[in-house]
């Protein structure tokens, strides 16, 4: 459930749709490719490639954010972010943000306001805007973002391109969410890195433009997992991938977080799901850019292994399983 509303706190019913709409959007700056934003019928987006890459996402409180781990902020920050993730695993630059909030007549508006904040924020990190929207009653809260983006040039690198021969490697955090998600599941707050992680992802925006510009032949953001997203790559390119688990990096944090739970920091690596990094595959080792790191090989066949073997539970997220 949406936070309690204090006592003398306005609700979103009381300030209404326009005047709600007008507190989020006042003052806030927007970008040079926003020509029109938010205000009229409709927003108005610079598109100079002649082309417009377009992703949607819905978050619905308890399925994608509880406001028991995380504030408002963080789940505005992490709605915006799993959006523009899927633009820059097209080689895309994002550009703008809509947004769409459903909720309960009873949801503070303080609630709202410091959801939007949040992606606010996170758009500025992208260097975007939030254009124009739609604020509407529901019977639980429900975020729904499409995010915009342009691609100034370049051939969209589809997850269905990948060449036996190729390298795999990787932008991004891997495993600090899933390592978040153990934390908070546990009924800790800290360390914060890596319960921030999973509050808040930031997905490398920069890394995708820049591995389509170094030749990439396939990319995906990762959100459900690591090889369960390449398993998706290896469907539309018809190829296999193997992942070297030598290769694999496995930050000291992570190690430290599962030592103290149990858990294995390489299965979160490999399995643990939104963290938006990006995996994607290159034709030459060498030619892989900056900030990218190897971490497989392609090859003929089908399917994900992890050092020649099948990885056992790597099913990764679905939903209504």
């Amino acid at each position: 459930m949406s936070p309690n509303t204090p006592d003398g706190a306005e609700t979103v019913a009381e300030v209404g749709e326009f005047g709600l709409i007008e507190r989020v959007t006042r003052g806030r700056a927007q970008p040079r490719t926003t020509l029109l934003g938010p205000g009229d019928d409709a927003a108005v987006v610079a598109a100079p490639d002649g082309r417009v890459v377009a992703g949607n996402d819905v978050l619905v409180e308890g399925v994608h954010f509880r406001f028991d781990w995380s504030t408002p902020q963080h789940v505005g920050r992490k709605a915006v972010a799993v959006n523009l993730a899927d633009i820059a695993a097209m080689g895309a630059e994002p550009t703008a943000v809509l947004v769409g909030i459903a909720c309960p007549p009873g949801t503070p508006a303080a609630v709202i306001e410091e959801l939007t904040a949040g992606m606010w924020q996170e758009a500025a990190r992208a260097g975007v805007g939030i254009v124009g929207g739609d604020m509407t009653q529901s019977a639980t809260l429900v975020i729904s973002l499409t995010a915009l983006g342009d691609l100034r040039g370049r051939a969209p690198v589809t997850r269905a391109g990948a060449r036996p021969g190729d390298v795999l490697a990787v932008a991004g955090k891997l495993g600090w969410s899933a390592a978040g998600l153990a934390v908070l599941g546990r009924g800790f707050r800290s360390p914060v890195s890596v319960v921030g992680a999973h509050r808040a992802p930031e997905p490398p925006y920069a890394a995708g433009p820049a591995a389509a510009d170094a030749g990439a032949t396939a990319m995906i953001d990762v959100s459900d997992g690591l090889l369960a997203d390449l398993g998706h790559l290896c469907a539309a390119s018809t190829v296999a991938i193997d992942v070297r688990s030598d290769l694999i990096e496995v930050h000291q944090r992570l190690v430290d977080v599962a030592s103290a739970l149990g858990g294995d920091p390489r299965h979160w690596v490999l399995t643990g799901g939104e963290d938006h990094a990006l995996a994607a595959t290159f034709p030459d080792p060498h030619g892989v850019p900056e900030g990218w790191r190897v971490i497989g090989t392609v090859g003929r066949g089908q399917g994900v292994t992890v050092d020649g073997a099948v990885y056992a539970g790597a099913g990764g997220w679905q939903h209504w399983r």
